[in-house]
This record gives structure tokens, sequence and C-alpha cells, in this order.
């Protein structure tokens, strides 16, 4: 178990900048370890991004189907995305929800945030319960394709518990959004 006084704190000597993209760049940096040694840490940085968990009246969760090139298969998730420069948290939320299925809420809750891959990123994702959903017209990115569709809460568990919901930032908050349910209904 780790003490308070503990340090663990790795400092940075030398960073070097090995790629740089449109929305991700990637690190390499040289640093001092507590015991006094040296090492390298690669690294990928992100802008942040939000997941909301869309309720609707009847308790059904908007989910979407959406192609993931990276690993060359569609996902079940909910709707997210990336923070844009200079945008409050809270309005990437209702953006990406209003952008990717066209629908508005009245009420937003933020139930956490995740670090999904904190061996290798500094991503953080915000997550967000919306309800009083109003729908409307959609407004995505011509290249973004993807199937909207509604699912009990408990029917989305389900789905993770057999393998069929497999991203992480829509597993942890519909893990936090059943748990939020629970307590405040």
């Amino acid at each position: 178990m780790l003490h308070d006084a503990e340090n663990l704190t790795e400092h940075c000597l030398h960073s070097e900048t090995l790629v740089s993209g449109n929305m991700l760049m990637i690190k390499r940096d040289l640093v001092r370890l507590p015991n006094g040694h040296t090492s390298q840490r690669e690294y990928v940085m992100h802008p942040g991004a939000v997941v909301v968990v869309p309720l609707l009246a009847n308790g059904h969760v908007v989910l979407e189907k959406q192609y993931r090139y990276a690993l060359h298969q569609a996902f079940v998730e909910l709707p997210a995305g990336k923070i844009d420069k200079n945008e409050e948290v809270l309005r990437t939320g209702q953006r990406e929800l209003q952008e990717e299925t066209g629908y508005t809420a009245t009420e937003w809750v933020k139930l956490g945030l995740q670090h999904p891959c904190i061996g290798y990123s500094d991503e953080v994702i915000h997550i967000y319960l919306a309800r009083g959903l109003c729908a409307g017209t959609h407004q995505r990115d011509e290249d973004e394709l993807l199937r909207v569709f509604d699912l009990s809460l408990p029917a989305c568990i389900d789905m993770i518990q057999s393998g069929g919901i497999t991203d992480s930032k829509t597993i942890v908050a519909l893990y936090m959004a059943e748990k939020y349910l629970a307590q405040h209904g």
C-alpha cells in the first residue's frame, strides 16, 4: 500500500514530438524516475472527449452502431466525440448528441470521467446522462456514417455481459448511468 508521502512522480528531462496529426500527437519523453534512474515514455496526446448516455422517456438508451477503421469492425457505442479547442465540456456533449443522433436534451447530469488509456495516452472522457430528449435532425459530417437505435438499459447491460458492447467508454458510461438511476431515479 502506498503512503501519501511516497513520491512516484516522474520528471521530464527532454520531450520530442514523433507525430503530429489533425487530432492526435505522439510524443517521446526522457524522464527521471523517483529512484534517480532515467527511462523513456511514449504517449499519445488527445484533446479529450465527451460520451453521452441519452435516456428516452420510456427508459431506453439511444445508441449508435459505427464502423471503426482501426479495428476493422462495427461497434455499438453511445454518442461521443472530441472536445473542440476552447469548447466547454458540456457543450461538446450537447453538440455531439445533436450532430450524431438529432436529439437535444433539457436535463444534463455529469456522471464523472474516465481515463481510458492511462498507460499510453493523456485522454480524458467526460461522462454525461442526458434526459428530456427531443428528436430532431442529425447533422453528421460527410464521413460520419452510423445507425442510431435504442435499447432498454437492462438490454444494454446484457450486451456488455455477452460481449455485444465492448467499447470501454460505452461500458463505463452505461454502468455509471445504471448506478446513478438506481440511486436517484
